[in-house]
């Protein structure tokens, strides 16, 4: 099958093609068929959910993203491309709408906690890498996304960065809880919070994910890593060394 040209997306919702695109103002419909409306109408949970399961389905079946055009989508879901047209911008936006389907879950962080929620964040983290280790139609898109700049540079804006800040925002809550140190950069705490899960999950395939990764990265973390003075508790002061 023949991918799409870069513009066709554009072209089809905007030049009004044979029952594609609801006709003009005032225009009588079809007998049997009615127009939907242009602007204000509400959101069909039960089409955009036939439409992210048919890319799905055309994925699993081994159709590459390059490949996937508006025709065979609508096709598989059911619908008309103009339902398409109506709820994602691009074909970029629409395919990153259905990684957040299939890949698990958003946390539910309490948005007022500090570690407690920055644990949240890093367990979500191990699951999609657990996710993605487990589910080769995750790994074989997230393959194909590298190669497709303005589809990862999509990916990177709307799912990546904000969890990024979220993060952040974590940890910022934790210092100001007194949970972690107020003389450090906050970023920089962040980076080595985030660091070991990404090596895990991105960088070491083979690398075990255990279900008590989260707790033991932030409590390393905490801790610190210098050598404990003989008697000290787990968060003794480190010593020294020439």
């Amino acid at each position: 099958m023949q991918a799409q040209a870069p513009d066709e997306w554009a072209r089809g919702a905007a030049d009004g093609r044979p029952g594609e695109v609801p006709g003009p103002k005032g225009s009588a419909p079809r007998p049997g068929e009615e127009h939907e409306p242009r602007r204000g109408r509400p959101r069909s949970a039960a089409a955009e959910r036939a439409i992210l399961d048919a890319v799905v389905e055309l994925l699993e079946a081994g159709e590459p993203l390059a490949a996937l055009s508006i025709e065979r989508i609508a096709r598989t879901a059911g619908v008309g491309k103009a339902t398409i047209y109506r709820r994602w911008a691009g074909k970029e936006e629409l395919f990153v709408d259905v990684l957040r389907a299939i890949e698990p879950p958003e946390p539910d962080v309490s948005g007022t906690g500090g570690l407690g929620d920055l644990r949240l964040l890093l367990e979500s983290m191990r699951r999609r890498g657990l996710a993605q280790r487990s589910s080769a139609l995750l790994h074989n898109v997230f393959a194909q996304m590298k190669s497709h700049p303005k589809l990862w540079h999509e990916y990177q804006c709307t799912v990546i960065a904000p969890r990024r800040l979220a993060m952040v925002a974590a940890v910022r809550r934790a210092v100001e809880a007194g949970e972690l140190r107020d003389d450090t950069d906050v970023e920089l705490m962040d980076d080595l919070f985030l660091g070991p899960m990404l090596v895990r999950t991105l960088h070491r395939p083979d690398a075990p994910l255990p279900e008590d990764l989260a707790d033991r990265i932030i409590a390393l973390a905490v801790e610190g890593l210098a050598p404990r003075r003989p008697g000290a508790g787990p968060a003794g002061e480190a010593t020294g060394r020439g």
